[in-house]
């Protein structure tokens, strides 16, 4: 914190297991795989999801790995813009972190709606299930039930926040107490498809012409299961010993969840007899609900384990808004928003960022307003947060990379990839431009001109408007005199 010029104002509250169970508990791996396989199910089939889920964990962890050195060297609140603001050329270090702390923001806010929309999504379908004729999937009544998570999940967050290092220790029990719970139901109670029906299966629901294209469109599945392992990074000024207990508990995290992940997406495909009873037009967009019921035969089980799922999927989006006001608030230390001033400030009886957990409440609400109109918001919501993070790590990643490309030292750290640094952020980056062009991509082609706009992905609009509303505010409202790069409160020793 003294190397960095920054003042402490958080409590350090977390500790390893903590912190562990907080980027465990927000990528969800396991139950996302439940959740939100629609997309890698209807582009791609059992077989596209099965092999994208692995090779996507497997680039994710070179990512994750040439995170967390960078958070080993400047274990900050700031997480990506700061890390961009040391380790850019001199000439963009502003200019380009200023643009990274705004994407940065903007994935992590959109996020919260995104998680919200699964909630209210799981619960309708319980109710469905139970009384089909119930009429509760009307889409102003699926928007006010997300309005109430969100609500709750920043409630708890500026009310129960001493509590939240304990809360993700004990929840990251029950996540692997769950995951065994649901594992046992589709493995002893569940029909099972043949084998080589599951790993070689593909399926072409977007008629994209294309079974490799396909997978490739697909590639939000796997990506959402996850997304985030930077949220231990916005985290570290309220962890202990964050240089070197935060790279460990980011890779411990993701190698326990994909482990977990691969393991229920493969399980989950064993249940899939049939993939339009999935995907098909009259299919549930949390096909989970009616598999477990089907498997069970049973109301009160099926009620249960998704009582269960929406208790894991309330704390990830808990965690989920911990992250992304604590990413509003580095950022508006810095200046980099309107009113930086009101939203930076810490209450000293609470050592919470509650102006900034506010502002995280009433932009997640207007976003989640598009749901009024239209059916496809969850999708382009949650790409929307997937291309924004995405477009950080680039930046990121790739400032290092050039570090190392011009053999420029690089700062001293306790967790180190050694002569790996240089492989490991190649593939980091290879990857992740391929997932952020895909992002935008529709789930189908956009062949009718007619009904094109109920199709196309919205998340590229959301985006550019953020990107242009940053630009605006840097050029002519301010931004550019009043925003302080971190780099330029550094310390030189």
């Amino acid at each position: 914190m003294a190397r960095m010029g920054r003042v402490q104002e958080l409590r350090r509250g977390f500790k390893f297991v903590g912190i562990v169970g907080f980027v465990t508990i927000l990528q969800a791996t396991w139950e996302s795989t439940l959740l939100a396989n629609y997309f890698g199910l209807f582009n791609g089939g059992t077989g596209g999801a099965i092999w994208c889920m692995v090779a996507v964990w497997l680039c994710m962890l070179a990512m994750i790995a040439s995170m967390a050195e960078m958070a080993s060297m400047a274990p900050a609140a700031g997480g990506q813009y700061h890390w961009v603001s040391e380790f850019a050329p001199p000439e963009w270090q502003k200019s380009l972190s200023y643009v990274v702390g705004w994407c940065s923001c903007l994935g992590w806010i959109a996020g919260v709606p995104s998680c919200c929309s699964q909630l209210a999504g799981v619960i309708n379908d319980l109710v469905v299930l139970k009384y089909p004729d119930a009429d509760i999937g009307a889409l102003w009544q699926t928007t006010l039930m997300v309005y109430l998570f969100i609500a709750l999940t920043v409630g708890f967050n500026i009310f129960f926040a001493r509590h939240l290092p304990l809360a993700e220790g004990m929840i990251l029990f029950v996540h692997v107490f769950g995951f065994f719970a649901f594992l046992l139901v589709f493995w002893i109670m569940a029909d099972h498809a043949p084998a080589a029906q599951v790993f070689t299966s593909f399926y072409d629901g977007g008629d994209w012409g294309n079974i490799g294209l396909s997978c490739i469109v697909g590639l939000s599945t796997p990506i959402w299961c996850f997304i985030g392992p930077d949220s231990g990074a916005h985290m570290s000024e309220e962890l202990e010993d964050a240089s070197i207990q935060l790279p460990r508990a980011m890779m411990l995290a993701t190698v326990l969840n994909g482990i977990l992940g691969i393991t229920m997406m493969i399980t989950f495909c064993f249940c899939i007899i049939d993939i339009d009873q999935v995907v098909g037009d009259d299919a549930s967009q949390f096909p989970v609900m009616q598999i477990i019921f089907t498997s069970t035969g049973s109301y009160a089980a099926t009620c249960v384990l998704g009582t269960l799922l929406i208790v894991l999927l309330f704390f990830s989006t808990v965690t989920t808004v911990a992250s992304a006001s604590r990413q509003i608030w580095a950022f508006s230390r810095d200046h980099g928003f309107p009113y930086s001033t009101w939203i930076r400030a810490v209450r000293p009886d609470l050592e919470v960022p509650v102006n900034a957990l506010l502002v995280c409440l009433g932009v997640s609400i207007v976003i989640s307003a598009i749901n009024f109109g239209s059916d496809t918001a969850f999708n382009a919501v949650l790409s929307v947060s997937n291309a924004a993070l995405i477009f950080s790590y680039i930046v990121s990643i790739g400032c290092i990379r050039l570090k190392r490309i011009r053999g420029e030292a690089l700062l001293p750290r306790r967790w180190s990839l050694g002569k790996w640094g240089g492989p490991l952020n190649d593939v980091s980056l290879a990857f992740l431009i391929i997932a952020f062009v895909f992002s935008f991509f529709p789930t189908t082609p956009l062949l009718d001109s007619v009904i094109w706009a109920a199709d196309f992905n919205w998340s590229i609009v959301i985006f550019a408007v953020t990107c242009l509303l940053a630009l605006t505010y840097y050029l002519a409202g301010g931004g550019r005199e009043k925003y302080i790069a971190p780099v330029s409160l550094v310390k030189q020793e």
